[in-house]
């Protein structure tokens, strides 16, 4: 996240507006990206990401100046997640039972590539989604924030509540699973 300073993070924790609007400005577009990459979906992201500052701002009391803000908002922002991917699953059993069929729209590849090019990359990174959809929680925040997000396994485990060994043995579980779930789908193409 961009830098903030101490004092906005202090000044935060006494609801001062002016500076939780500073801390805003500063982590927005990198909690949206974590955001995006964790939902797949931009603008389902930028929901949650408006979520996420409010839900912070309501408990704005219980942050604790001496921790990171970028830390304690990633919490906050991945529970917001978790909640969104629950509702994601009971929407699509819900439209399974009725029939429907929900839209998949992915918007990705190099403009200037050729048309097969585009097309092969938004395969891919289709599949790679669905994979990653298909994570476990448990194992798909952590891969995010270390792959990513590129955070090291100490912050990991301060924004999950868990060890840095937890941590590490999740990502590695992660990574075996999400690569027998591509080599699964590889077969089907």
């Amino acid at each position: 996240m961009s830098p903030v300073t101490p004092s906005d993070e202090t000044l935060a924790a006494r609801r001062d507006r002016r500076a939780f609007s500073r801390l805003m400005a500063a982590t927005q577009a990198e909690l949206h990206r974590f955001v995006a990459r964790y939902v797949g979906d931009s603008e389902e992201a930028m929901d949650l990401v408006q979520e996420t500052y409010v839900a912070a701002w309501l408990a704005i009391g219980r942050y604790d100046p001496d921790r990171p803000f970028g830390a304690w908002l990633r919490v906050i922002a991945l529970n917001k997640c978790r909640d969104w991917s629950r509702r994601r699953r009971v929407r699509r059993m819900v439209r399974g039972v009725m029939g429907l069929d929900e839209p998949a729209a992915m918007t990705i590849g190099d403009p200037a590539a050729g048309p097969d090019d585009q097309t092969h990359d938004r395969m891919m990174l289709r599949r790679v989604q669905m994979a990653l959809n298909r994570l476990p929680d448990t194992q798909k925040a952590p891969l995010l924030l270390a792959v990513l997000e590129h955070r090291p396994h100490d912050e990991i485990a301060d924004i999950l509540g868990l060890t840095p060994k937890a941590v590490e043995l999740r990502i590695a579980r992660a990574r075996r699973t999400l690569a027998g779930l591509l080599k699964g789908d590889a077969g089907r193409d």
